[in-house]
């Protein structure tokens, strides 16, 4: 666990559907369902974390979902709340990504975002990642591509300051 800014970044149970369904719905025109998440958060294969605010009421303000692949960790789902938006909280959630994979020198790190959303590609890349790709079309909501970027692995199991 990690905890910055009034910020705790823990995994994420069954018991935080609720919570990360509203998050979904309001960041998304077209919301991961119940299901999804569901699947997600049991599935050995993934990596779920919660951005937890400090403090008596312990709310959810952001989470982050990873699926564990032969030569990637695809992060496939990133959100946060509207009003946590643009305070490091994205950022704490994935610098806890690479802590807890640190070890694991085969894996890049991979993900897809809209070539519209400027502010998510600027974070992406000054964590390292790079555009690698395009996919016309991408978004089913109004057929948006996607940028593919991708982030090399750490080298001999070390982290890598960027």
């Amino acid at each position: 666990m990690s905890a910055t800014r009034n910020i705790s970044i823990v995994e994420l149970s069954m018991d935080d559907l609720d919570a990360i369904e509203l998050i979904e719905r309001r960041s998304y025109p077209t919301p991961w369902s119940r299901k999804m998440f569901s699947a997600e958060l049991v599935k050995r294969s993934s990596i779920c974390l919660g951005a937890f605010e400090s403090g008596p009421d312990a709310s959810l303000v952001g989470y982050l979902v990873v699926s564990r692949y032969v030569d990637a960790w695809h992060i496939m789902n990133v959100a946060v709340q509207e009003a946590q938006r643009r305070r490091g909280v994205a950022r704490q959630l994935l610098d806890e990504l690479f802590a807890r994979t640190v070890d694991d020198v085969l894996r890049g790190y991979t993900l897809e975002v809209r070539v519209s959303n400027a502010g998510a590609i600027c974070l992406y890349q000054g964590l390292g990642f790079t555009p690698r790709g395009r996919r016309g079309g991408y978004y089913t909501d109004n057929r948006e591509d996607a940028l593919i970027m991708w982030r090399d692995p750490p080298l001999s199991g070390q982290a890598i300051d960027v």
